[in-house]
């Protein structure tokens, strides 16, 4: 399950981020690149902790 603060995944093109919301089931996301955007939530996946 996504929570608040946790480092995600975007499947479609890699690019890494931070939760900083969520909602239902989508999530805001603050990208490395400082862009930010709400996202389904099954478009992301927990950023694993050996990457």
């Amino acid at each position: 399950m996504i929570q608040e603060g946790d480092k995600v995944v975007f499947l479609k093109d890699g690019v890494r981020g931070i939760v900083i919301r969520v909602e239902a089931d989508r999530c805001h996301v603050l990208w490395e690149d400082e862009f930010v955007s709400w996202e389904k939530i099954e478009l992301l996946r927990l950023e694993s902790i050996d990457s």
